[in-house]
């Protein structure tokens, strides 16, 4: 007999319905009857995408969108009988048609969320039952009650990974039950755990339960509804029950409880600590009913522009991540241990946000995050735009399923209205859902955009830098910009001249076709948008950036390749420079409290190169040394990157020394010249408790060329040939090739490196790797697989369920986590040449609003009256066309001139630094006509074109600017301690 995972005392029981089901692709006529043929259709284990063969293969626009069918032979337990029996999909793309025993139970369209239904009434309890789905991944799939399409299924961002790509479960319960968290067809909103009243010094909270209870009896039941708690060693900590219930036959009510706890460990950054609440339903002393919700508590603020967590300030240091989140040869589905180490990559380099893009995150990301401590930042589905009628009330529909089936992970942080900005109406409908089914969740709602909607809690343009002193501004997908990770550099094999690539869209694509060490560099220039205005730096502050993406992705990019390459890491989640660059800038919660270097690309080279060296690091200067001897230092630009020109290559070690201002050294780095390669290296990669036989885990084998002592070749590009033998599936890796290699059983490593993917099947038994390339030998690896049972199509095998969580950055720590540096000197009133009564928008937090002159230089100035005297000496100030103007001013205070120059062309604000006069009146004078020319062309993503946006870029006849002044936001800021 099958046992389930939950206590035997209680009713429930849940398997894993992912094994033996049978694929065939194409529509299949009858396909849905019981007697239906399917001996020749091929078997699988979920998840299963049927296209899953093109994941990197081709161009995203160009992925299979087909019907499929997928059936499942299976027989139920004999504990079954006399019970409910529930399934519950965690998502298909992108329509499903289900029927059971040839009966039809229904329909899921959105392509997104998980859903359920009640397969009770339709089951055959003595014998075999079929089940089968008829899914259409049609990217012009049309609602069919309505003919409205989906705004989220679009060719741009969401790879089409079509059939069933997530996990699918079998619930048996009993006619008393706690209902599911899935409201699409089962219209049932499960079991809600949260924590209020929260004392995080003293470890305090207050825990409650809430959970949906249906009687489907035919009799009224008395019930004692009691919760336990466990912490993350299973140690019950507590119990609490609510008063008993009455419930009447077909009945669904709600019941909750709570109690006072202490001695709490709070869910954090880099610390996934979840308990255990189980929720009981008790009838005459029996447990009839039991739910365990896998859970963890912490306390959120989101004010004054910035963002709390545990009561100290985080500044968010993320990614823009396509939801997708794939994988070569493989796409989305994976086992679970792979997430978990695609997801702590992030924290291994100082990351603490995964803000996803376009549509809301699988189960299973969602559930690593929270192993591994990353805030999410969660959409339901949308486009570039807000919409109206029947595609707004989709985007309704779904942010409610999203919201319920997730509202008990504490990764989660955001919830994302709109990939654009949401009209105010809009936003208030939106907060509604989220107030009605997760009110205390301690969950920000907002959007994209929503610069001056104050309903919306939290808001942030794509790439301009924002600010706010009333909800958080969050970038959210900033440096666009692309490199495949095989090119270092333009000194060095492959010798990719930096920039080198075909026009994009008949315009130059340098941008999109960078060379690692450039690319590295544009990233620490795009970070330091974000790191001067940090909380710490004034009243008005931003609060971080997610930057596209995390991991190289199938989906449109603008550079040679036929996939996005903007990621810190490749496709095989093998690390670029940029993703040690961020490790350093980013090691603290808002300011840096950990000292570290690093030094871009390798060393070796050959005699007649003299190149720039590049080192990112957090001191305040840094010496470079090669073979012991000094270089000297360093020129510093945007605070993290310092460079040394004209570095001669000498074979040996080249070291970087970084020192505070008072010459004490923080931290170091070297690298050294490797050795000619010599041999292969081999590395098994798999899940903490070993590689199961379950016909979904994934082994993954890396594969280097060392030199004699082990190390990798930097500059090795060797082809190696693979042979894979015993009961197992190639799926393969990924490198460059106008089909990437996928699939490939030759293909070379980049830089040295490689990783190739190995499905097991669900036999168990030895399987070895053997990996050959001429001159380098062959090496190979050899593991077992260990045996899973499944039995009648039912497993009790959970991937899931013994995953450690990482606790790398312990605790909350209860001490500040920045030093206040700067302070803003309000303004109290302003004149100006003209238009005096409009210069307040020029001081009122609303980024969105301008103070401008007529055109005429005799008008181009404003005066401002401070609140008190101030020794000034940093103006902030975002001017309109902010990305392509140069506004020649000159400064005054009182009349004194401060400050006379050109302003820099930027990604919103700029710092011009005064000389500081004690004073209570700052002039802002123009001095002559601004200059127009865009310095950052090549990165605006196609977005609907917006008459009179600020950046002036879409602005009509904002190439006739004449001589005028426009400013957005104004700032006077004094620094402390100066």
């Amino acid at each position: 007999m099958l046992v389930s995972t939950t206590a035997l005392a209680s009713n429930r029981e849940k398997y894993n319905f992912n094994s033996q089901w049978l694929l065939n692709i194409g529509d299949s006529k009858g396909a849905e009857q019981n007697n239906y043929f399917d001996k020749d259709w091929e078997k699988i284990t979920l998840p299963r995408a049927f296209n899953e063969d093109e994941s990197y293969k081709v161009n995203i626009k160009y992925m299979t969108d087909t019907i499929a069918w997928y059936r499942k032979h299976f027989k139920l337990p004999k504990t079954a009988k006399g019970k409910k029996v529930f399934i519950e999909f965690e998502g298909v793309r992108q329509a499903a048609d289900l029927w059971l025993n040839g009966k039809y139970i229904g329909l899921h369209e959105n392509g997104v969320m998980a859903f359920g239904f009640d397969l009770t009434p339709y089951l055959n309890f003595e014998g075999e039952n079929v089940i089968a789905l008829r899914v259409d991944n049609d990217w012009r799939y049309k609602e069919r009650s309505t003919g409205s399409g989906f705004q989220w299924n679009d060719i741009n961002f969401n790879a089409n990974y079509g059939g069933i790509p997530k996990n699918v479960w079998l619930h048996i319960t009993d006619k008393l039950y706690q209902t599911f968290p899935l409201y699409s067809n089962l219209r049932t909103t499960g079991v809600y755990i949260y924590a209020t009243d929260i004392q995080v010094k003293s470890r305090k909270a207050v825990i409650n339960a809430e959970s949906e209870i249906r009687n489907e009896h035919d009799k009224v039941m008395n019930v004692n509804y009691e919760v336990e708690v466990y912490d993350y060693d299973n140690k019950l900590v507590g119990t609490f029950n609510s008063e008993p219930v009455v419930i009447q036959p077909n009945q669904t009510v709600t019941v909750k409880a709570s109690s006072d706890f202490s001695g709490l460990h709070f869910w954090s950054w880099g610390y996934g600590y979840l308990y255990n609440v189980k929720t009981k339903l008790i009838v005459n002393n029996k447990v009839i009913d039991e739910v365990v919700t896998r859970t963890g508590f912490r306390k959120t603020r989101f004010a004054n522009g910035k963002i709390w967590l545990n009561e100290r300030v985080l500044q968010m240091k993320g990614y823009a991540q396509r939801t997708s989140n794939e994988w070569p040869g493989v796409g989305m589905s994976v086992p679970p241990w792979m997430s978990d180490y695609s997801n702590g990559l992030m924290i291994e380099h100082n990351a603490n946000l995964f803000r996803w893009m376009h549509v809301a995150a699988w189960k299973q990301d969602v559930e690593s995050c929270d192993r591994v401590g990353v805030l999410q930042m969660l959409p339901a589905g949308d486009a570039e735009k807000d919409v109206f009628d029947r595609r707004w009330e989709q985007r309704t529909e779904l942010m409610r399923d999203v919201i319920i089936y997730y509202r008990n992970n504490p990764s989660v942080i955001f919830y994302e209205s709109g990939n654009e900005s949401i009209s105010r109406e809009h936003m208030i409908e939106m907060i509604a859902i989220r107030d009605k089914y997760d009110p205390y969740g301690g969950r920000a709602i907002g959007s994209r955009e929503m610069l001056d909607i104050r309903e919306s809690e939290y808001g942030g343009e794509m790439l301009y830098v924002n600010k706010s002193e009333c909800h958080p501004m969050v970038q959210t997908e900033y440096c666009r910009d692309e490199g495949l990770r095989k090119y270092w550099d333009e000194y060095s094999y492959p010798f990719h001249k930096q920039g080198d690539g075909p026009l994009h869209k008949n315009a130059d694509a340098s941008a999109y076709n960078q060379n690692q060490d450039m690319l590295t560099v544009e990233f620490v220039r795009r970070w330091y948008d974000f790191y001067r205005e940090r909380p710490g730096t004034g009243r008005r502050v931003n609060s971080g950036g997610a930057k596209i993406v995390f991991s190289d992705t199938q989906t449109y990019g603008r550079g040679a390749e036929n996939y996005r390459r903007s990621g810190v890491v490749d496709p095989l989640r093998i690390p670029k420079d940029g993703f040690f660059a961020h490790k350093v800038m980013w090691n603290g919660w808002v300011d840096v409290e950990n000292e570290s270097t690093y030094i871009i690309g390798h060393w070796n080279y050959t005699p007649e190169v003299i190149k720039p060296v590049y080192v990112v690091s957090s001191g305040d200067k840094v010496e470079l040394f090669v073979n012991g001897k000094s270089k000297g230092f360093g020129k510093r630009d945007y605070e993290f990157l310092f460079t040394f020109d004209s570095i001669q290559w000498e074979k040996g070690v080249i070291k970087a020394v970084s020192y505070d201002e008072n010459n004490k050294e923080l931290s170091s780095y070297s690298i050294a010249t490797i050795g000619e390669p010599q041999r292969l290296k081999l590395t098994l990669m798999h899940g903490p408790n070993g590689i199961y036989a379950d016909g979904a885990d994934i082994a993954i084998v890396q594969v280097e060329v060392v030199d004699s002592n082990g190390n990798r070749c930097p500059l090795a590009n060797d082809m190696i040939k693979f042979d894979l033998q015993g009961p197992a599936e190639w799926r393969g890796g990924i490198a460059q090739a106008e089909d990437n290699y996928v699939l490939a059983k030759e293909l070379p490593v980049e830089c040295g490196i490689s990783r190739v993917l190995i499905r097991m099947t669900d036999v168990a038994g030895k399987i070895t790797l053997k990996a050959q390339a001429k001159g380098l030998g062959t090496q190979e690896v050899s593991f077992n697989s260990i045996p899973v049972e499944v039995r009648n199509g039912l497993s009790t095998f959970f991937p899931n369920e013994k995953l450690p969580s990482r606790f790398d950055l312990g605790e909350t720590p209860l001490t500040p986590s920045y030093q206040d540096t700067k302070v803003d000197v309000k303004v109290k009133s302003a004149i100006a040449g003209v238009n005096t009564e409009t210069t307040v928008n020029s001081y009122d937090d609303n980024e969105l609003s301008e103070w401008k002159n007529d055109g005429r230089l005799s008008t181009a100035w404003i005066t401002y009256q401070l609140e008190r005297y101030a020794e000034i000496d940093d103006i902030c100030i975002k001017l309109t066309g902010w990305r392509q103007r140069s506004y020649p001013l000159e400064i005054f205070a009182g009349d004194k001139l401060i400050w006379s120059g050109n302003t820099e062309r930027s990604l919103g604000y700029v710092h011009l630094f005064v000389k500081p006069i004690r004073t209570k009146t700052i002039t802002i004078r123009l001095k002559g006509a601004t200059h127009d020319a865009d310095a950052f062309g090549q990165i605006i993503e196609v977005v609907e074109p917006k008459a009179g946006e600020l950046d002036l870029f879409k602005a009509k006849g904002g190439d006739q600017t004449n001589n005028e002044l426009r400013i957005v936001e104004v700032e006077f800021l004094e620094t402390l301690n100066r």
